[in-house]
């Protein structure tokens, strides 16, 4: 390991550059409703904000090992860094929504890298003995920035613009660079490392095309809509052709032996899990705060932060005690909490109070965050030091993908089950209903008055939606009481000599 002269300050760099990746992953789906004012366009137009970051991220994060093995890694993080600095200039003097969408792909394409490399840079800056802690606070700030994403947002497009979402971002991203510039040390450069382009190109067209179809999916009607079966069988395709081509290639572009180490493949089902179940409700719970509960952005920023002080304590704690408690126990404890979290979550009316708000979202950040770390301990000790990055690429790739496929699922099951509830309940809606003339809102559901009829049916269209997000929740907790047998296939935990070989990989 190359000997680093200011250790706490690479780590502040790195941190910092991860957290501000990470918060852009999130932070400008509170402001799509001004933007899309701002630009004149459609939901469906307006939504290429994301889809556009999200996609690019997804097909620039397998080439991070390549491109550190033959440039140097310092060189691919600064350059990283201040691509992507510089596009979120761009991204918030854009006046029309391409420029805005160019803008998002190319601070997508800088972004994506910032995650694999930090990665393997805090692995190499302490000695073995110390990396679950600096893992773990390095953690912090990358997985905290995902969390913080939505209340920075909520505030900033309020009180000032949305122009400001990106513009916050340069001058964190000119400390980050400033500190990547003089304190990240160089590695070697091996310049007869080839790329092979075929590998790229078809995991690229794969992955593009199955974020695209999972992110765009339930707007589309699925395989109704022609787009998303183009999109589908481009991912097919793509995904086909370079898992046959890595197979048979003697060079390829990610070596399939890292699939083939059982305690990787295990950390791939477990991350899968995190991504699947940790993202999903930070995407349902704005919507369903300011839809069925009425609260302002500001509030429901204020709403979510128990999630993020969940997971800022249960990420210092796991980097405590790693290497004294199973890692097998910390991971059921999360997959726990998440289960519970979600499970009361399934029980919530369109009236639940503020406290069961608080303690689920406080109890869902803490099951992700105690997680994080000692997946890392199960999965990585086996690998070589010079499979760390490429590692740390096919782990945060995958974990993306899942966590796409968890908010699709959940946001089609959510929509699904709050239609088949409001057919239900509109076929009692009848005049010779005698429900409808009790309870609370029987005095305005008159059938005979215009004015009852629109009552009534937003009371239906709430109900339905809730019905809609119990639904979902309900879900999530059995998913998260499915993922706990895998536990039985991982095996002792290693020892404080193997943990040190351990890497974090942790991102949102």
């Amino acid at each position: 390991m190359q000997q680093v002269r200011h250790p706490a300050l690479v780590t502040a760099s790195v941190m910092l550059a991860s957290m501000l990746y990470s918060m852009d992953w999130t932070i400008a789906a509170v402001a799509l409703p001004h933007m899309q004012g701002a630009f004149s366009a459609t939901q469906d137009q307006i939504s290429w904000i994301i889809t556009s970051y999200i996609v690019a991220s997804a097909i620039m994060i397998p080439a991070a090992g390549w491109l550190s093995t033959r440039f140097g890694r310092k060189r691919v993080f600064v350059t990283a860094v201040a691509l992507f600095t510089g596009a979120s200039v761009l991204c918030g003097a854009a006046t029309s929504l391409p420029m805005e969408v160019i803008a998002r792909i190319l601070q997508g394409m800088g972004g994506a890298f910032l995650i694999p490399l930090s990665h393997a840079i805090i692995l190499d800056t302490y000695p073995p003995e110390q990396h679950g802690k600096a893992m773990a606070l390095w953690g912090t700030g990358s997985v905290f920035g995902t969390v913080l994403g939505p209340p920075v947002g909520g505030f900033v497009t309020e009180y000032l613009s949305w122009h400001w979402i990106f513009y916050i971002n340069v001058p964190l991203g000119l400390v980050a660079l400033i500190g990547a510039v003089l304190f990240l040390p160089e590695t070697e450069r091996d310049r007869s490392k080839r790329l092979d382009w075929f590998g790229f190109l078809t995991l690229a067209v794969g992955v593009g095309a199955l974020q695209m179809m999972l992110d765009r999916g339930e707007r589309q009607d699925w395989f109704s809509s022609t787009e998303i079966v183009i999109e589908a069988s481009l991912a097919a395709l793509g995904l086909y052709l370079f898992v046959a081509h890595i197979l048979t290639t003697r060079n390829p572009f990610l070596d399939p032996k890292l699939i083939a180490q059982r305690r990787f493949f295990l950390s791939l089902l477990f991350i899968s899990f995190y991504g699947f179940l940790s993202v999903p409700p930070m995407v349902l719970m704005p919507t369903f705060l300011e839809n069925l509960r009425g609260y302002t952005i500001e509030s429901i920023g204020v709403l979510q932060m128990p999630r993020g002080v969940g997971m800022l304590m249960a990420l210092v704690l796991s980097g405590r005690i790693s290497g004294r408690v199973d890692p097998r126990v910390m991971i059921a404890f999360g997959l726990g909490c998440l289960m519970v979290a979600s499970g009361e979550m399934s029980r919530w009316t369109a009236d639940v109070g503020e406290w069961p708000i608080l303690w689920t979202g406080f109890m869902q950040g803490w099951g992700a965050g105690i997680m994080l770390v000692p997946i890392q301990v199960i999965s990585f000790p086996a690998l070589a030091p010079n499979q760390r990055t490429e590692a740390a690429s096919v782990f945060n790739l995958w974990r993306s993908v899942c966590s796409s496929a968890g908010i699709s699922l959940t946001l089609t099951l959510l929509i699904s089950t709050a239609a088949g509830t409001r057919a239900r309940l509109v076929e009692h809606a009848s005049p010779y209903n005698d429900a409808l003339g009790q309870g609370e809102g029987s005095a305005t559901w008159n059938l005979g008055s215009e004015e009852g009829i629109a009552v009534l049916a937003r009371e239906i269209d709430r109900q339905a939606s809730v019905a809609g997000y119990n639904e979902a929740f309900l879900f999530l907790a059995l998913a998260a009481l499915a993922a706990m047998p895998l536990l039985l296939f991982v095996g002792r935990p290693p020892n404080r000599a193997e943990q040190g070989g351990a890497t974090a990989v942790v991102a949102e």
